[in-house]
């Protein structure tokens, strides 16, 4: 299934402009909006993510997942060099091609980069103490 957590400006765009009918005839299941860890979770159970949310490009080269932006740029371009991150922008064609692509062969194969270890925390203390402790 196609699932769509829909915020509520989206979801009042898709009204204004008669696509309502579109979607509820369609594959999409749209939800309602969905907090963090449950976001978490609907993506690390996805075969791939489709967004414009640099947010969501971060969590989902954290988890793994491939996905697919609808934009022409990113303001984390990491997610893209070194996650699982593709940057389609909005042309049916290439989104279309984007997406079977990673449905054929599993996507990017990307890590998650260098620093994104959980551990800033445990660097930015240290590194505080060397500057005024020691």
């Amino acid at each position: 299934p196609i699932l769509f957590p829909i915020h509520p400006r989206t979801q009042a765009r898709i009204t204004q402009e008669g696509f309502t009918e579109i979607i509820t005839g369609s594959r999409i299941t749209c939800l309602p909006p969905v907090g963090y860890l449950q976001m978490l979770g609907l993506m690390q159970s996805a075969k791939l993510v489709l967004t414009d949310s640099g947010g969501l490009q971060e969590e989902t080269t954290a988890l793994g997942v491939p996905c697919v932006t609808l934009r022409e740029n990113t303001e984390r371009p990491i997610t893209v060099e070194q996650g699982t991150n593709t940057i389609v922008g909005v042309d049916p064609v290439r989104i279309k091609d984007c997406v079977e692509d990673i449905f054929n062969t599993g996507g990017k194969s990307g890590r998650v980069p260098e620093y994104w270890d959980g551990n800033a925390a445990v660097r930015i203390v240290a590194i505080i103490k060397q500057l005024y402790l020691d």
